[in-house]
């Protein structure tokens, strides 16, 4: 880690934070074996790349608008179709997931997990969630998450101290990857 140049964020502005705070989480979970899970984020530059198409070819329609006016009907009705279903998988499915992973390699559990994060505007509290990306399968941990002030983990400087928010970070995936005591 001395060989890396520190990171370094606005601490005036929240995205410029959370966009920290978040990169380095999925540094942390991804040096733990979990692979990124791509597929959510491939569906949504589908489902773009679909929506672009859409309004390229209404925009370059080979006839002028009297004559193209039933096309540019159907174009418009899939745009919004299409951008209303991209929301929707957004909005249902992705939620405030900064990452999506696949089990580790070797691991009993047949899960992935989803990380989550929330830095609200005006507010200091940074909220970091743990949680399976199957819920009711039976290998499925248990959520977890923790709120703590974004004060602890940066100096006055705006430089994140990593070591101290690697420890946090590595605590919350040690509480989700524990097993659940069983009692007798």
């Amino acid at each position: 880690m001395s060989n890396k140049s520190p990171k370094k964020a606005n601490l005036l502005d929240h995205h410029s934070i959370k966009h920290i705070l978040d990169e380095s989480v999925s540094e942390i979970v991804t040096s733990r074996g979990y692979v990124e899970d791509v597929r959510m984020s491939n569906l949504r530059l589908f489902m773009g790349a679909i929506i672009i198409i859409i309004a390229l070819v209404a925009q370059f329609y080979n006839k002028k608008f009297p004559e193209n006016k039933d096309f540019l009907i159907v174009c418009i009705v899939l745009y919004v179709v299409f951008n209303g279903l991209l929301q929707l998988i957004i909005y249902t499915k992705e939620k405030n997931a900064i990452l999506f992973t696949y089990p580790p390699k070797g691991s009993y559990t047949t899960t992935g997990v989803i990380v989550s994060s929330k830095l609200p505007r005006f507010s200091d509290e940074y909220t970091l969630s743990v949680a399976s990306s199957d819920p009711k399968s039976i290998s499925a941990g248990k959520p977890v998450q923790f709120t703590k002030s974004v004060t602890q983990w940066f100096t006055k400087d705006g430089v994140l101290v990593e070591g101290l928010f690697w420890k946090d970070v590595e605590t919350l995936l040690n509480d989700y990857s524990e097993e659940p005591k069983k009692g007798k």
